[in-house]
């Protein structure tokens, strides 16, 4: 059996609007194992980012609990959760939100100094080996604006890489890139899952859902279903696009 974990048990979110409350997460339960690539759909407003901050616990519930290795999370102080985040969880977002006047390689490596889980001159090299994985040595010594989109993401993954989380939590990473800076990134993703890295990624492209291993459908908050596709392989790329092209209409996404 898979080690699970991340957990979500009867998780809802309700927000003011107009003096009352409104539901965006109604009775989510999910479990999230060790070494998975799951992947979160859903229409626009279905609560698919709100899930995902919910279960990092950067965003507070209003009912139900959230744990994390066996420990309820959901009720930590923010003091607690930040240095959680900062030891165990890893965040990629839509906009890489580096710090303009670092460069590239301190962006990455002041990122897990923070962390405090290695010594400075450990952190740099990691940083440095980490820049070379995700293909952005050359661009290192750059200052954001002076580097590509795709460039910036990547650079961005290396500083969610740094502390060497647990959970790699993936909010539309390829959401402002073009097709081949998107597949650049999603290649990256793939192999950090390959190598274990266990990753929750929130997107609306087919392109990058079927780089999961499984698909959570989100409706009005809820998971209406759920879809397992096994393993990437990109000899599987057309037949895994059409399962979730089929499933996805007939959940009339």
């Amino acid at each position: 059996m898979k080690e699970i974990l991340l957990s979500a048990d009867n998780v809802e979110k309700r927000v003011r609007q107009g003096g009352k409350e409104v539901p965006v997460l109604q009775d989510v339960s999910v479990d999230i194992c060790k070494g998975d690539f799951t992947v979160i759909m859903g229409a626009s407003g279905a609560g698919k980012s709100t899930l995902l901050y919910a279960l990092s616990c950067m965003d507070p519930i209003s009912a139900g609990s959230v744990h994390y290795a066996g420990n309820e999370i959901s009720s930590y102080s923010e003091d607690q959760l930040a240095a959680l985040r900062a030891k165990e969880f890893g965040f990629v977002f839509q906009q890489t939100h580096l710090v303009s006047n670092l460069t590239l390689f301190e962006n990455v490596a002041v990122a897990g100094y923070v962390s405090g889980k290695a010594a400075p001159k450990e952190m740099d090299r990691r940083a440095n080996e980490l820049l070379s994985q995700m293909n952005v040595e050359d661009a290192k010594h750059r200052f954001p604006a002076e580097t590509s989109g795709g460039e910036a993401q990547r650079a961005a993954i290396a500083r969610a890489m740094i502390s060497s989380p647990c959970i790699l939590f993936a909010d539309e990473p390829t959401g402002a890139l073009n097709k081949s800076n998107s597949t650049e990134v999603l290649n990256l993703l793939t192999d950090l899952n390959r190598s274990g890295q266990t990753i929750l990624m929130v997107t609306h492209d087919i392109q990058a859902a079927i780089r999961g291993s499984r698909i959570l459908y989100l409706e009005d908050g809820k998971i209406l279903d759920e879809l397992s596709l096994g393993s990437w392989t990109a000899q599987k790329e057309k037949e895994r696009e059409e399962q979730a092209t089929v499933w996805l209409s007939s959940l009339r996404w």
